[in-house]
């Protein structure tokens, strides 16, 4: 890694159109945002001689944490690593020494790509005077975010033990995790506790209070969150507030009453802020109020001539669910025509909708027009496909996309494996047919994302055989070698279909 990283820093505000042009992050994602593109060019610019200054490295390490591309992918220099830590990784090797922010930053992508016990190293070998609200704080967020209830506690208390400058973030991140958890209950007494500790509440703690409350069907205690905030007046009741109690009367049923809280989020507002355009057209498209989701579209596209991609998916996806179909469809022409990349996402609310009207002809169509203007399917696409064919009993194209869908696997780099009741309809079919090359090729496919069947594939199996009238000579030998002990019944079945 030969370039050069300098520790002045400077204003953003004062870089020159030049220098804008050649930003590390704009070279990270010139050819797009996808994890092999952006490692590729990061992979040149650490080959490279350049000169990058330190607020540069952090504004495109946030970009890329914004973006989630911290998942292990590089196998660089010393184990695995990923562009995210390469980059702060690099700070230290080249000089630019960290500062206590910079080793919190570190320690929450630590967690993210290598997991929980390499930041827990991290941050026990971290020097004393490092130890601070930062880092604590930073690691309680990763407890949180893993939902790791008993060292979240822990670590929480010995914040308050060391007497650690306490803000409503780490409240923030405990509350959440309660939430995550099913335990509402237990938000209230934190709230309490903030206030008691004279600690402000910000917009985040209100909407999470907020959430706490209405998951135990307390709306009049919502209602008096919201009249809390009004009178405390230091937190700007933004439009986040009005979108969270929306949402709540929506889930409540209690339409008339959400939709005054929009026309309050529609007032709050003011700087024309692009998610808040998006739940908008969400919770109209909840309420089933088709003209104001059109009212609000127009006024997006006033506010975001260019609109994005993800406007338009949002709103196809709201036009669909209200089965407004040809405005789904006006709105995909028009999105097709304008878009700069083509996002597979978009199409496949189409190809979902023709799915489900069994129009499956237009979604083959569909499919193959993505794939031309180079959009290829991703694991949503095939869902979509075997959802179709298995709902019209099509077992035999059901098993072929299952294959399609485990060879693509899923965007973030995970495997796709079909859930057991897809497992089961499928092992069911082959039963039925008396198809045991069906079932064991289907199997083999099995084996690619999984590495143990359970015990009723294995049962089905001996079924297949025992109805076709088939013979193993290796099916005990199988279930050993798998240490599936099946029942009594399957057992008897073995007497038949096994041969020395």
């Amino acid at each position: 890694m030969a370039f050069q990283l300098l520790s002045r820093s400077r204003s953003v505000t004062r870089r020159s159109s030049k220098y804008l042009e050649e930003a590390l992050y704009k070279r990270l994602f010139k050819d797009g945002g996808s994890e092999v593109s952006v490692r590729r060019q990061l992979n040149d610019f650490l080959k490279s001689r350049k000169r990058v200054f330190k607020w540069e490295v952090d504004d495109t390490l946030r970009k890329l944490r914004d973006r989630k591309l911290y998942c292990p992918a590089l196998k660089l220099f010393t184990g695995e690593l990923n562009y995210v830590i390469q980059l702060s990784e690099a700070m230290a090797k080249r000089g630019m020494n960290k500062t206590v922010s910079d080793q919190a930053i570190h320690l929450d992508l630590i967690a993210k790509a290598r997991g929980i016990p390499a930041a827990e190293t991290y941050f026990v070998d971290l020097p004393e005077s490092f130890k601070n609200h930062l880092s604590y704080g930073a690691l309680l967020n990763c407890y949180c975010k893993e939902l790791i209830t008993e060292e979240a506690e822990a670590l929480m208390e010995k914040m308050k033990e060391l007497n650690h400058p306490l803000s409503s973030m780490p409240y923030n991140s405990l509350m959440t995790l309660y939430a995550k958890k099913g335990k509402p209950e237990k938000i209230p007494a934190i709230i309490q506790e903030m206030k008691a500790s004279g600690i402000m509440l910000d917009s985040y703690s209100y909407n999470v209070w907020m959430r706490a409350l209405a998951a135990v069907d307390d709306i009049s205690g919502v209602e008096r969150v919201i009249d809390e905030i009004k009178k405390d007046g230091r937190v700007v009741s933004d439009w986040t507030i009005y979108s969270n109690l929306a949402s709540i009367y929506v889930d409540a049923g209690l339409f008339g009453m959400a939709e005054s809280a929009l026309k309050e989020l529609e007032k709050k507002n003011v700087e024309r802020d692009h998610s808040a355009f998006q739940f908008l057209i969400t919770l109209y498209g909840r309420m089933g109020n088709l003209v104001e989701v059109y009212r609000i579209w127009r006024s997006l596209r006033l506010a975001f001539p260019k609109t994005s991609n993800i406007s338009y998916l949002n709103m196809i996806q709201v036009l669909v669910n209200l089965k407004d179909l040809p405005g789904a469809e006006k709105c995909f022409r028009e999105w097709q025509s304008n878009c700069s990349a083509y996002d597979i996402r978009v199409a496949n609310v189409l190809i979902g909708a023709y799915a489900k009207e069994n129009s499956l002809e237009k979604a083959q169509e569909l499919k193959e027009h993505a794939r031309r203007r180079g959009a290829k399917a991703n694991v949503k696409t095939w869902e979509i496909f075997l959802d179709y064919y298995l709902r019209n009993e099509d077992f035999k194209s059901a098993v072929d996309f299952v294959a399609n869908a485990i060879s693509t696997g899923r965007g973030d780099g995970e495997k796709w494996i079909p859930s057991p009741d897809i497992v089961k309809t499928l092992m069911q079919n082959f039963e039925l047919e008396k198809d045991v090359d069906g079932a064991e090729g289907f199997l083999e496919i099995l084996k690619k994302v999984v590495n143990f069947l359970e015990v009723d594939v294995f049962e089905s199996l001996i079924r297949t055989y025992a109805a076709a009238g088939r013979t193993s000579s290796s099916m005990r030998r199988r279930l050993k070698m798998e240490e599936v002990e099946v029942s009594d019944a399957s057992k008897k079945l073995l007497e038949e279909i096994c041969v020395d």
